[in-house]
């Protein structure tokens, strides 16, 4: 529920509308995808076999496809539905290829992409229990988010989270013929994986740092890649964190010069490759420095 604060301190419940049509959410979405996910609107009603795609989209740090389907019913299965999808885009990577190359006038190559970080993304006014319900795997690459309209030009957008300590769709996958092969080749990646390429200790001052984190930005979301741990505000990365053996690196999103490192505790690698975003890198082994690390963070959450 949406509320107003009238000026006599009352307050007003703010009305529903809804996207007349599912073409009004999806342009409301590709006019934007910056925005709202992070991601580079390729082609709007991209056909590839016997399908028509509602949005195909190019995930820049994944460097991955994404598939974008908005759904007005709610007869349908996020699972079954995603995992077709999945399917067709694997069986067609030359073709997604040459539609990116030729609507960013790029010369993307096949071996740039990283074909297991592909996912498909599902956008709706509103979904089923049975729908959320089907989320709870960890290492699901299907995503929901739900778009509402109110009245005054409001919209809210949120994801649709699964539970966190959730087992493996590989459970179920086994006995069905399209998502076996698709979970062999796309891979969703959890905290889990990345905590175990550490010890016990820095585990621990890695989840000190992320409930810190997620204390003073309620709003962050956590989302583990490939090669690091990303924290997300509004779908832009604030901070990344990979996990070693006997420490880990910690990179603040934000350019040299801008955060006041009074302590000069950041390495400047704005000009050297380094995993994660931003001009500032970071090697923790303990919580010494904890508060002032927190305060860098916070600082660049303002930017």
């Amino acid at each position: 529920m949406l509320i107003k604060v009238l000026s006599n301190e009352k307050i007003k419940v703010i009305s529903q509308n809804e996207f007349k049509l599912e073409k009004e959410l999806q342009l409301f979405v590709e006019n934007n995808m910056e925005t709202l996910l992070g991601l580079e609107l390729v082609k709007s009603e991209f056909s590839i076999d016997s399908y028509r795609i509602d949005t195909l989209a190019y995930d820049r740090e994944n460097k991955s496809f994404v598939v974008i389907e908005y759904k007005k019913g709610t007869s349908y299965s996020v699972i079954d539905q995603g995992y077709s999808y999945l399917s067709t885009i694997l069986n067609n990577k030359a073709e997604l290829i040459l539609e990116y190359n030729e609507r960013m006038n790029k010369a993307l190559k096949r071996e740039e992409i990283d074909w297991s970080q592909t996912r498909i993304i599902f956008i709706s006014q509103s979904f089923t229990k049975y729908q959320k319900d089907s989320l709870n795997f960890k290492d699901l690459p299907i995503e929901l988010f739900e778009a509402k309209k109110y009245e005054n030009d409001i919209i809210s957008f949120n994801p649709i989270k699964g539970k966190e300590n959730s087992e493996s769709i590989n459970v179920i996958s086994k006995k069905d013929v399209i998502m076996e092969k698709v979970s062999k080749e796309i891979k969703k990646y959890t905290l889990d994986e990345h905590i175990k390429n550490s010890n016990e200790e820095i585990a621990e001052i890695f989840n000190v740092y992320r409930e810190k984190i997620e204390e003073m930005l309620p709003e962050i979301e956590t989302e583990p890649k490939k090669l690091y741990i990303a924290f997300k505000l509004n779908r832009k990365n604030l901070v990344d964190f990979k996990l070693q053996k006997n420490m880990f690196k910690m990179w603040i999103n934000a350019k040299e010069g801008i955060l006041d490192d009074s302590k000069k505790m950041a390495k400047n690698v704005s000009k050297i490759g380094h995993w994660g975003n931003g001009d500032y890198e970071l090697t923790i082994k303990n919580l010494e420095n904890l508060e002032y690390i927190l305060s860098l963070i916070k600082d660049a959450s303002k930017l």
